[in-house]
C-alpha cells in the first residue's frame, strides 16, 4: 500500500479515535449534573416516546410550549408558571426530542408536533385548551388548530417564527447534511459543539436576552443540560431542524383561520416588529403585544409585564 495512503488512514483514525473521545467524555460530564430534574413531573406515554410534563394550578388549562430548538425545554416558563396557574391549571411540556422527554432516530417533522399537541390535550387534558407556544413551535400550534379545532382555544405566540422562513422545505443539500448530522461519531461531535456550553452563552445572551446580564447561571445549566440529555441524542432533532423538515407553509392556515390569536414579542428585538407586521397582513385580526426591554424570551426576561399581556387576552 502506499506511504501516503497509510500516512492518510493514520490520520483520518486518529481524527475519529480523537472524535469519539471527545464525545464520550462530553456525555460522561453532563450525566453527573441533575440541573434538569424531573421529580416534580410526569411522562405522557406516546407512540413516538415518552413526553415529559408538569401540571400546576386550578381553573380552565392552558398549554405551554417552548421554543423549537435542541437546548429548550419546559424550563423556559419557570418564572410565569405559578403566575398563570392563580387562574388556570398549566400544562408546561418538554416536546418530542428535547429536554427531559425521549430523543429517537428519527425525521422530525411538523406534522409530528402537530400530532403530539392534539393527542396530548386529547388525552391528557380532556378539555378545550388555549395554548402558548414560542418561536417556531407556534406553527405546530396554529396547524394543531387549523387540523383539529375542538381542542384548541385561542392561541398566544411568543416571538413567532418569520411566515416566510417557515415556507422552506428540504432540498438535496439539505439532506446530505441531514444524513451527516445522524452518523454515530461525526454527526455526534458537530451536535457537541453545536451545543457546547459557550455556544449557549452566546445565544442566551446576545440572542435571546436584551440585557444579558440577567442571564443566570442556573439558566445556562438547564439549557445545557437539555441538550445534552439522553447522550446526544438531540442530534436527530438538529438535523431535522437544520433541514427545514420541521417547517410547513403556514399561510394557508393563517389566511383562514378565525382562531383568536395574540402575538407577543420583545419590544427590542431587532426583527419582531417586521414579523409580527407580517403575520396582522395576512390576517387582519391578529392582536400584538409588545414587552418593553426585552428580546427573544419576554416571558423569562420580564415575567411580571409578559404575564399582565396574557391576562388581558386569556
Amino acid at each position: 500500500m502506499n506511504k501516503h495512503i497509510k500516512r492518510l488512514l493514520m490520520i483520518g483514525a486518529a481524527f475519529t479515535g480523537g472524535m469519539l473521545c471527545f464525545n464520550r467524555i462530553i456525555d460522561y460530564l453532563a450525566e453527573r449534573n441533575d440541573d434538569l430534574p424531573v421529580k416534580n413531573g410526569k411522562f405522557f406515554n406516546w407512540k413516538y416516546g415518552d413526553i415529559y410534563y408538569t401540571k400546576t394550578g386550578k381553573g380552565s388549562p392552558i398549554l405551554l410550549i417552548h421554543d423549537m430548538t435542541v437546548s429548550s425545554s419546559s424550563y423556559e416558563w419557570k418564572n410565569v408558571v405559578r403566575l398563570l396557574a392563580e387562574n388556570h391549571k398549566v400544562y408546561a411540556i418538554d416536546l418530542l426530542g428535547c429536554g427531559r422527554s425521549d430523543k429517537p432516530n428519527l425525521t422530525y417533522t411538523n406534522f409530528l408536533y402537530v400530532q403530539l399537541i392534539n393527542e396530548f390535550i386529547k388525552k391528557a387534558i380532556g378539555k378545550k385548551t388555549d395554548i402558548i407556544a414560542t418561536g417556531d413551535s407556534f406553527s405546530f400550534a396554529l396547524m394543531a388548530s387549523h387540523i383539529n379545532d375542538e381542542y384548541i382555544g385561542k392561541i398566544v405566540g411568543v416571538s413567532p417564527c418569520d411566515v416566510y422562513d417557515m415556507k422552506k422545505m428540504p432540498d438535496e443539500l439539505n439532506k446530505i447534511l441531514k444524513r451527516v448530522i445522524e452518523t454515530p461519531i461525526l454527526g455526534t461531535f458537530i451536535y457537541n459543539l453545536v451545543t457546547c456550553r459557550p455556544k449557549i452563552v452566546s445565544k442566551m445572551v446576545n440572542e435571546s436576552y436584551y440585557d444579558g446580564s440577567k442571564v443566570s447561571d442556573e439558566f445556562i445549566k438547564a439549557y445545557y443540560k437539555a441538550a445534552r440529555n439522553y447522550a446526544g441524542g438531540g442530534k436527530y432533532l438538529l438535523a431535522s431542524i437544520a433541514s427545514y423538515y420541521t417547517n410547513i407553509n403556514i399561510i394557508p392556515a393563517l389566511t383562514s383561520t378565525d382562531k383568536e390569536i395574540l402575538l407577543i414579542g420583545g419590544k427590542n428585538h431587532p426583527y419582531m416588529h417586521e414579523i409580527i407586521h407580517e403575520y396582522t397582513e395576512i390576517n387582519g385580526h391578529i392582536k400584538a403585544a409588545y414587552v418593553e426591554k426585552t428580546d427573544f424570551l419576554p416571558q423569562l426576561e420580564s415575567p411580571l409585564e409578559f404575564i399582565s399581556q396574557i391576562k388581558k387576552f386569556i
